[in-house]
């Protein structure tokens, strides 16, 4: 694979897409709501330019998050996707690393023409246009909508994608209250408000409706916390025993780091996830201080933001996966502390 990539403009990504080529779209396995979001506005865009497009992923799409897909494609998870589907190029979306392309990394790490992404801290795989500064995805692809309005390529923005990215944005801001949310967050939002969306059930499905499996997910978390580092860390630790036990899906378990951010006085949150047998554990980090989880989760071959990060270990036990975590954090926050 290329070790030298591209760094992309704004203008250069837009001139990509006026070749007007057929597109597969990737984003990244165990999507949320900005992955997907992002994603398919994307889609909406390539085809308003006359080309086709088609989303893919390692996983299914969340049933939570299926009311914001379910009138432009059927299913998104790769084994369902139409085979016979002649793209031309490839863009991911979203994802920071190949090793967030989980089953599709062989398939397609080395034929990623563009990514685009807003995480600081991942590993190019391809020619790039990422954004750190932005909140979520979908304020890129929100610019390059409005960029190819204004250069004539499109006439207007299909209406789907202001709804599409209002939910990436809503979504990787915690409804805009995470410090990642800037002046430009709010005046991309502004606009999208002004184009009509109801951000209020936008909202209402991102946050209020949990399934009975979610919150049964949660409510096992709770109590299977525990605490390190005089309760500055707290991590909630979900083998796939737990898993079984309650007959929960990966899906479900997407919000477990939110329980643990939840307790007041902790300042870095994470949750240990085991989705099958198999020795692999999923890592997810939060700070609610100036600590960079991103730093740690990119020490163990993840990445994300210095507020929220994620990576995937392989341990003996989820003891030990959890142990290794914590580790880490101690010892670089007693270099910072």
């Amino acid at each position: 694979m290329r070790q030298e990539f591209r760094k992309y403009t704004l203008d250069d990504v837009c001139s990509l897409l006026s070749e007007r080529k057929n597109t597969l779209i990737i984003y990244h396995a165990r999507p949320d709501a900005d992955a997907i979001g992002a994603s398919f506005a994307l889609k909406l865009i390539i085809e308003a330019m006359g080309a086709k497009a088609i989303c893919t992923c390692e996983s299914e799409i969340p049933s939570r998050l299926a009311f914001l897909t379910e009138k432009h494609q059927k299913s998104a998870k790769f084994e369902n996707i139409d085979k016979s589907f002649e793209f031309e190029r490839i863009i991911t979306v979203d994802t920071a690393s190949p090793s967030q392309l989980g089953e599709l990394q062989g398939l397609f790490e080395d034929r990623v023409d563009l990514m685009l992404d807003h995480h600081e801290n991942g590993i190019r795989y391809a020619d790039s246009y990422i954004k750190s500064d932005y909140a979520a995805s979908g304020e890129i692809i929100f610019e390059i909508a409005e960029k190819l309005v204004s250069l004539g390529e499109i006439k207007e923005i299909p209406r789907d994608v202001y709804d599409l990215v209002y939910a990436a944005l809503s979504s990787d801001t915690g409804c805009f209250k995470y410090s990642n949310v800037s002046a430009h967050t709010h005046m991309c939002a502004a606009r999208l408000l002004a184009a009509g969306i109801d951000a209020a059930e936008i909202n209402h499905r991102l946050f209020d409706c949990k399934s009975e499996q979610m919150l049964a997910a949660e409510s096992a978390g709770f109590q299977n916390m525990k605490f390190y580092n005089n309760r500055i860390i707290a991590a909630v630790i979900f083998p796939y025993e737990l898993k079984k036990e309650l007959g929960v899906e990966d899906e479900h378990l997407e919000t477990l780091v939110d329980v643990a951010r939840a307790v007041d006085g902790v300042k870095i949150a994470m949750s240990v996830r085991q989705s099958t047998a198999y020795r692999s554990f999923r890592i997810s980090l939060r700070s609610s201080c100036g600590f960079d989880v991103s730093n740690v989760a990119k020490h163990f071959g993840g990445g994300g933001h210095t507020k929220a990060a994620a990576c995937t270990i392989e341990a003996d036990s989820i003891e030990f996966a959890t142990r290794l975590v914590v580790d880490e954090i101690m010892r670089r926050w007693g270099k910072n502390n």
